[in-house]
């Protein structure tokens, strides 16, 4: 018999408890009075006990009545409760979302998006994981991650079907240690790094990310000897001003540059750096397509001037 019940009798009975006047309880239900105490009838009928004392006088809860109103409201709490977060599940505003990001968006773009969408998004646990581009990647390609922030995705690395959204562009620059002799330069050419020992990060961040930038000196007839490797701009500014090399990296690190080294804007270099919001092409899920509204609409407002002829674009690679 309990299967009878329905959540409306629920409704009508917390109103008339509430009430203790079927009159009162009926305008605040927008019903008629019969047909409201006909559904309170059924439902004691269905309880197989009284849940008001009435007379012509007064309506009081009997003492099952009175248990039966603590549960009852429960109920109607935890169905409302669960309604109202299907729907932010349904719209993207509940629920954990992986985040996989290149340590250097940080100095860049990346904190402003995460600010602006965790203030948006309150009820979205925000997983945070870093590591290098081909990782990044990695992880939207195995489902560990729903969205990724790379710095230049290589087209060869992606897996089929990556949409990657360019979100801001910057120019390289030169990173010099303080004692170098062209450490004092407005500018500096490439070429004049030639002969130069290099402290540059690892193959393994991503095919396009090493390449691109050594790309501004084979121009120039050369390819830097690489003598110390590292996986994060710290440890390569670090090593610089140390004195065990130069090294060429995204201006956004003259953030976190110390006073032992120099970044110096690089003469006639027409390759620029993309960060780049990555996420797998039809992506449906309205908290993954939330995120990534949320970041072009950073990217729209940055106030970092993009680079000329480097504006922001949407790819879809495939393999």
């Amino acid at each position: 018999m309990d299967k009878d019940i329905e959540l409306r009798h629920l409704r009508y009975f917390v109103a008339v408890a509430e009430e203790l006047h079927f009159g009162r309880a009926a305008q605040r239900l927008h019903l008629a009075q019969p047909p409201l105490s006909q559904q309170i009838r059924k439902l004691e009928d269905i309880l197989g006990f009284p849940l008001f004392l009435r007379t012509s006088r007064s309506v009081r809860l009997t003492a099952a009545g009175s248990a039966f109103l603590e549960r009852a409201q429960r109920t109607l709490r935890n169905v409302q409760r669960d309604l109202d977060e299907t729907r932010a599940l349904g719209r993207g505003e509940l629920g954990s979302l992986h985040i996989g990001f290149v340590g250097s968006a940080m100095l860049s773009i990346l904190p402003a998006i995460l600010r602006t969408y965790s203030e948006s998004h309150p009820r979205v646990h925000l997983h945070l994981h870093e590591s290098f581009t081909s990782k990044v990647i990695e992880g939207l390609e195995n489902g560990t991650l729903d969205a990724g922030i790379l710095r230049d995705g290589d087209p060869t690395d992606t897996v089929d079907g990556l949409d990657v959204i360019t979100l801001s562009s910057e120019p390289f620059v030169a990173v010099l240690p303080a004692t170098h002799p062209r450490a004092r330069q407005k500018s500096i050419s490439p070429a004049s790094l030639r002969g130069d020992p290099f402290v540059y990060y690892p193959r393994t961040a991503g095919t396009r990310a090493y390449e691109k930038p050594l790309s501004i000196f084979e121009e120039h007839g050369f390819r830097p000897h690489i003598v110390q490797e590292a996986s994060h701009w710290l440890s390569i500014l670090r090593l610089v001003g140390a004195g065990l090399g130069v090294s060429i990296a995204p201006a956004c690190v003259r953030h976190i540059a110390s006073p032992e080294v120099a970044c110096i804007p690089i003469r006639g270099a027409k390759v620029t750096s993309n960060i780049e919001l990555a996420c797998l092409a039809g992506e449906s899920r309205p908290i993954v397509q939330r995120f990534a509204q949320t970041a072009t609409l950073k990217e729209q407002s940055h106030e970092t001037p993009r680079t000329p002829g480097a504006p922001s674009s949407r790819q879809h690679y495939r393999r």
